[in-house]
């Protein structure tokens, strides 16, 4: 299985925010630390806001923090939430599945049952889990925003 990019990003803007939970941070902020798109980072973030999970404050020093503590925020909810489908092969969407075989096929079986356990270890995380190496975090973030 494979993340979609979205879901990749969604997941490091709420660690950005979570390991700053001091202060506001910016999408360019997370942006320049990650190395990506800007762009992107502000679709993630406007997604994120429509879920509730991260506040924006408007103005010149506004920016974006955590809108509840990390450990009501589910990995496995916010990777269903982020991605747009988990149609691993086309017989698992019966919209646009032509697949000649899949009445009697016992793939789609074991993919289903593969899929149903990947999403129940993500649904044993919080993003508090994840914080274990936040300090570590903020040094790399530091250094890559040329910071001591």
């Amino acid at each position: 299985m494979r993340l979609t990019l979205f879901s990749d990003y969604s997941l490091r803007v709420l660690l950005y925010a979570a390991s700053h939970d001091d202060r506001l941070v910016t999408v360019t902020e997370i942006a320049e630390s990650y190395r990506i798109s800007r762009h992107h980072l502000v679709k993630v973030s406007q997604l994120l806001l429509e879920l509730g999970l991260v506040e924006s404050v408007r103005g010149r020093n506004g920016g974006l923090r955590l809108a509840c503590a990390p450990n009501k925020i589910n990995v496995g909810a916010l990777v269903r939430q982020t991605e747009p489908d988990f149609d691993l092969v086309e017989c698992f969407d019966p919209k646009t599945n032509t697949c000649a075989i899949a009445p009697v096929c016992d793939l789609k079986d074991v993919l289903h049952e593969a899929q149903s356990g990947f999403l129940r270890v993500l649904d044993g995380y919080t993003l508090a889990d994840l914080l274990a190496n936040r300090r570590k975090y903020q040094q790399i973030w530091r250094e890559r925003l040329g910071q001591k």
